[in-house]
């Protein structure tokens, strides 16, 4: 049967209620690359699409609370739970801005997922590689490189050996106490067994920071005095000079400040933009300025992928009607005129 040309016919509407409701279902249970596309376009086509889809989300809410109750709770359920729904001019208004940020929110998050999940590029990238990376070694070993970061490894029945060439990498190390595992890095080696730790090549130095176990740090070229045992949460800075390395205790804090180029799931609630902006120039070259004051205050609850500043734009800009101004360096939100 062919649907009715008028858009607002029952009959459309019904179709689009239908969709909506699909959606909301299908969200639920994790989109795929494919059906992440589509949803996107579906969603840009009409703005009813938005408004009814966040309908049957509210209600997929309701019933995701209700099914937390139990008898042994109390007689009946919280009467929150079954509230009746606000007015409709609140409804409306949350809606206008809600609807939108709330679906980039989603598709944000499945982007977070996908990615961590595609396979990763070989080992040797050549130095100027603007995007975080990970490399999987046949021993199972994670290696997790920041922009720029090059390096290569060659494994023997008697040791894994891995030389950073170039920028800064994480290593979590699969367990193998027959088979050491060796980072060089400007004359400087650290050696594990099984554990986590991270190192910056510098022009002048290499600092090593444990977040998991021991390492033992060495300089064969100028051998040190006494080579020094990193334990997990200490950091380590050996200059290339030949000078004695300054080791010193570091907080949980100093750890994930240190660490803040990997990317991570951002989670928010109610959080104004002009926050989550600041949480994303934290973590990215590229910065975020809010120029108006009246985008600063627009609240968000969604989890985000830390690296990913430039979906994050491309949805708000699609969603909101936000104009945007593109530099180098940054990127300028502005309500549409």
């Amino acid at each position: 049967m062919t649907p009715p040309r008028d858009p607002s016919s029952p009959d459309i509407l019904r179709l689009i209620d239908d969709a909506a409701a699909a959606w909301v279902a299908r969200r639920d249970r994790g989109l795929t690359a494919v059906e992440q596309d589509e949803f996107l376009q579906w969603l840009s086509a009409d703005p009813r699409h938005g408004e009814r889809l966040a309908r049957h989300q509210r209600g997929w809410a309701e019933l995701a609370h209700l099914a937390l109750w139990r008898p042994e709770h109390s007689a009946e359920p919280n009467p929150d739970l079954l509230a009746p729904p606000a007015s409709v001019a609140t409804t409306r208004k949350v809606l206008r801005w809600a609807v939108p940020l709330s679906l980039a929110a989603a598709a944000l998050a499945i982007m977070f997922v996908s990615s961590r999940n595609r396979p990763p590029p070989p080992a040797a990238a050549a130095p100027g590689e603007s995007a975080y990376r990970q490399q999987v070694l046949d021993d199972g070993t994670l290696v997790e490189l920041n922009r720029g970061a090059q390096f290569s490894a060659t494994f023997t029945p008697g040791e894994r050996r891995v030389r950073l060439t170039h920028g800064e990498a994480l290593f979590t190390v699969a367990k193998n106490p027959a088979r050491p595992f060796v980072v060089e890095a400007g004359g400087v080696t650290v050696r594990a067994v099984g554990t986590a730790f991270n190192v910056r090549l510098g022009p002048a130095e290499v600092e090593v920071l444990v977040t998991e176990g021991r390492v033992q740090l060495d300089r064969p070229a100028a051998p040190l005095a006494t080579p020094p045992l990193g334990a997990a949460g200490q950091r380590a800075v050996v200059p290339r000079s030949g000078a004695e390395p300054v080791t010193a205790a570091v907080t949980r804090d100093e750890i994930d400040r240190a660490l803040a180029w990997q990317p991570k799931l951002l989670e928010f609630a109610a959080t104004p933009l002009a926050d989550v902006a600041a949480e994303f120039n934290r973590r990215n070259r590229l910065q975020l300025i809010v120029a108006d004051e009246a985008l600063r205050a627009l609240p968000i609850g969604a989890s985000f992928r830390s690296d990913n500043v430039d979906g994050f734009v491309r949805l708000l800009e699609a969603s909101f009607g936000v104009s945007v101004e593109r530099s180098r360096d940054t990127i300028t939100l502005r309500r549409a005129r």
